[in-house]
């Protein structure tokens, strides 16, 4: 399996691909810090955690929040926040949180609307029948329960207990490439053939018999 070194790699090559393709308004790059007890843990710069700990509170506080603290990898042009974060411990996946978090509001597109109007990417963006909602996959082994919570899941929104299960813990390039090409593809330029690849050394599988008798996300192996 991955290890935290291999994958600090490939966040760090993804975000010199996303600043590549002008998609990218602002970045920061990963961090690892090693633990005395083992751990390795894969933050932002000098956040280790998501900085997402705010409850019961509205997604456009949540979202200024981060904005405000820069608990991202990464702002899209058009307000748009990414979040890659993982935990190792003696360098096996004990948890990971990939998140993208889109602008609640779009006062960059009142502000420079040339930016969006010149690109048909944005074109969806700016169109006043999408809703902005988070999006998030999380890999927990601590808290995982069969079906009830899937070690890899996916959770939209804000939903507490929505955990839509996932074949295996995500690849960094993964995550990326879910996000253009279901957000940021055209049908002029698809930015998700842009990103690499996965080589063949994968996590391991671990949606179970029961989840997968339900709907369920599959990572490519």
């Amino acid at each position: 399996m991955p290890g935290s070194r291999e994958i600090i790699q490939q966040i760090r090559k993804i975000t010199e691909i996303m600043v590549g393709l002008s998609l990218c308004d602002h970045q920061n790059f990963p961090s690892l810090q090693h633990e005395p007890s083992g751990n390795q843990k894969i933050g932002i710069g000098a956040h280790l955690h998501s900085g997402s700990t705010l409850k019961n509170v509205s997604y456009d506080i949540l979202y200024t929040e981060l904005c405000k603290t820069q608990t991202y990898n990464i702002k899209m042009l058009d307000g748009a926040l990414i979040q890659m974060l993982y935990h190792f411990r003696n360098d096996d996946l004990i948890s990971h949180r990939l998140a993208f978090f889109p602008s609640p509001v779009l006062t960059e597109f009142q502000n420079n609307p040339e930016i969006y109007i010149m690109e048909e990417v944005y074109a969806e963006v700016i169109a006043k029948n999408v809703v902005p909602f988070p999006l998030r996959f999380d890999f927990d082994i601590k808290n995982s329960i069969d079906v009830q919570h899937p070690k890899s899941h996916l959770t939209l929104g804000q939903y507490m207990n929505c955990r839509i299960p996932v074949t295996a813990p995500l690849m960094p390039y993964h995550f990326i490439d879910f996000i253009l090409r279901n957000f940021y593809n055209t049908a002029f330029i698809r930015y998700s053939d842009k990103i690499p690849q996965v080589e063949a050394n994968l996590f391991t599988v671990t949606i179970t018999n029961n989840e997968k008798e339900l709907i369920y996300f599959n990572i490519p192996r």
